[in-house]
């Protein structure tokens, strides 16, 4: 599909209620670029698959992916993300029967994303999760004494120790790694599900210290929760939407998929021009700490708290992040095939004072890229979203606005 092709079939696109696409017109730098308006896919994430249900900060709904991959790509073609984050992208490609690549500095990216392309039956959890042994009375390095009943921390502790163990042997396999995916997102949250005294919810963990005053306020103390039903819990939770063959599907896309931890702006391992589409989200300046948020992730994976902080970039001046993504959209340029495509999803930030994509669009253009057009997928806003102080319903439009590049054949 070219340019004026994806044009026409957004514009003819039809809300089922019936609503047809805006079509405007908008001047960046002496461009008339085409700007389309209307609901292009629902913000409810639970009318997507169940598969994506594991909390990472400032993640997109899956049906922002969806609706690109469906559209500009066939069975068989690469879709990457150079800005991972949880996996929305590659696990909905995977889904749809396309291969994937992904890549983010965090390398709990990888951790949360990688299993979910290998689905475990229950009776093959449940054996493995027996021998475990996941005796009591162990003790975390640090304390964690405000979050976990002394028993529950040590089975989590003891998880733990297995799982470094596995990984440190060359034995870990496809069942630990969806046990360690699943183990690290019921680690702490504000219901019976998770392992933790009720806290913040599971994408924020809170420091000890701040722990220790909600326990206060709340006047709660930690009592203990078996780990092995809640991981088999949140494991049926996840799958239970899933066929039969979009669990082949996703394997058949596992079996070759790339996961990279490298600066988005140097990928040496994916090829030039052998990507379809790429449909991603870059940090939009200071607004997520995603290094300080992960501290508990990161404690129990063996992951230094100070590695993902190091390298994920955390632009403070609309200057350094504009150079940034100029640089990361001449490598994309590099890898997208002739006739391929770039989604990238921005956002207002500041209060509404800075709209990413008004900046985003010359940078493509300078790397080499037609723009396109901007797709804003036009929605009421969510509580989480008006966190970051992104309030872009009040200008008539919410979060996803998305720079759509094209590489010319």
């Amino acid at each position: 599909m070219d340019v004026a092709t994806f044009a026409r079939y957004v514009q003819d696109y039809q809300h089922r209620a019936g609503v047809k696409t805006k079509v405007d017109c908008v001047a960046i730098e002496g461009r008339q670029v085409p700007q389309f308006s209307n609901e292009f896919w629902t913000s409810k994430q639970r009318q997507a698959s169940s598969l994506h249900e594991i909390s990472y900060r400032a993640c997109f709904k899956p049906q922002l992916p969806r609706f690109f991959i469906e559209a500009l790509t066939e069975p068989g073609d690469l879709v990457y993300d150079p800005f991972s984050g949880r996996g929305t992208t590659v696990i909905e490609a995977g889904l749809l029967g396309r291969r994937v690549a992904a890549n983010d500095v965090n390398p709990l990216s990888a951790l949360l994303a990688r299993p979910r392309f290998f689905v475990p039956t229950k009776d093959s959890l449940a054996e493995r999760l027996a021998a475990i042994p996941l005796e009591e009375g162990g003790r975390g390095e640090i304390d964690l004494s405000m979050f976990y009943h002394r028993r529950t921390e040590g089975e989590i502790v003891a998880l733990r120790r297995y799982l470094l163990e596995r990984e440190a042997q060359g034995k870990e396999d496809h069942l630990d790694q969806w046990i360690r995916m699943v183990a690290t997102n019921r680690l702490s949250g504000h219901s019976s599900g998770f392992f933790s005294v009720y806290t913040l919810p599971p994408n924020q963990a809170v420091l000890p210290e701040r722990q220790i005053q909600i326990n206060i306020q709340k006047n709660q103390v930690p009592e203990y929760k078996e780990i092995t039903p809640r991981i088999m819990r949140k494991s049926a939770s996840l799958v239970r939407t899933l066929t039969a063959d979009e669990i082949a599907s996703l394997a058949r896309a596992g079996e070759s998929a790339v996961f990279l931890e490298d600066d988005a702006r140097w990928t040496p391992e994916i090829s030039s021009e052998s990507v379809k589409l790429v449909v991603t989200s870059p940090p939009f300046l200071d607004v997520v700490q995603y290094a300080n948020d992960n501290w508990l992730r990161c404690w129990f994976n063996g992951i230094s708290p100070e590695a993902p902080g190091k390298k994920i970039t955390m632009a403070r001046s609309l200057d350094e992040w504009s150079q940034v993504i100029q640089d990361v959209l001449v490598e994309l340029y590099r890898i997208i095939t002739p006739g391929g495509w770039v989604a990238f999803e921005v956002g207002e930030v500041r209060k509404g004072k800075i709209c990413l994509d008004e900046h985003t669009i010359p940078l493509g253009t300078k790397a080499g890229f037609q723009c396109a057009g901007v797709l804003l997928n036009v929605q009421q806003f969510t509580k989480t979203a008006n966190i970051w102080g992104i309030r872009n319903n009040d200008c008539g439009t919410n979060t996803n606005r998305i720079v759509l590049f094209y590489k010319n054949d």
